[in-house]
């Protein structure tokens, strides 16, 4: 499957959100592949985004949200956990990125499944730090180059007949009228 082209990035990141889902997230190292399909995303822009991390302005946290496109932005989360976005957003806006909340494994489930300690396939890669200790996604993926990474890259995946859902995003105090959470059941 083709790798997602810098394009595809580079509209409105809510727009993106919804578009990643049934795309496939691969991981590779070494020799070895682990993948998934994306079941479940959530859109952070700027300026109209309090629950974003870009919400004020540029640190060295978030410096990847306001970099190119088609980015990774790998943030630390509770003193213990990662989290996968991607950088997307149209021209209007400085910063945008799309967490990376789930995924249906697809490739490496041995993997996941010796990286996660659990043998649960639902609750392998059902949340956004469950997928990025699956995929052993860590700080060392922060602002690589989705587009042109051997090891870090989203596919084209799977075409989408599923219902779209959509709510508010997870775990966030602020901005909770923004229904970002997008969802489908693969």
């Amino acid at each position: 499957m083709s790798k997602l082209e810098r394009e595809f990035y580079a509209q409105e990141t809510v727009s993106v959100s919804r578009r990643l889902l049934g795309k496939m997230l691969v991981r590779k190292i070494g020799r070895h592949v682990i993948s998934g399909i994306i079941t479940e995303t959530e859109a952070y822009r700027q300026e109209d985004d309090p629950a974003s991390h870009a919400y004020g302005g540029i640190t060295d946290r978030n410096r990847a949200m306001f970099g190119q496109v088609g980015h990774a932005y790998v943030y630390f989360t509770y003193g213990m956990y990662y989290c996968v976005n991607t950088v997307a957003r149209g021209k209007n806006y400085k910063a945008g990125a799309v967490l990376i909340r789930a995924l249906k494994p697809y490739d490496g489930i041995d993997i996941m499944i010796k990286n996660r300690k659990t043998d649960d396939i639902s609750n392998l890669t059902n949340g956004p730090a469950k997928l990025a200790i699956a995929l052993d996604i860590t700080k060392s993926q922060y602002g690589v180059d989705l587009v042109n990474s051997k090891s870090l890259y989203i596919t084209e995946g799977a075409k989408i007949d599923q219902k779209i859902t959509s709510s508010p995003r997870i775990g966030i105090k602020r901005a909770t009228d923004k229904l970002w959470n997008f969802k489908i059941k693969i």
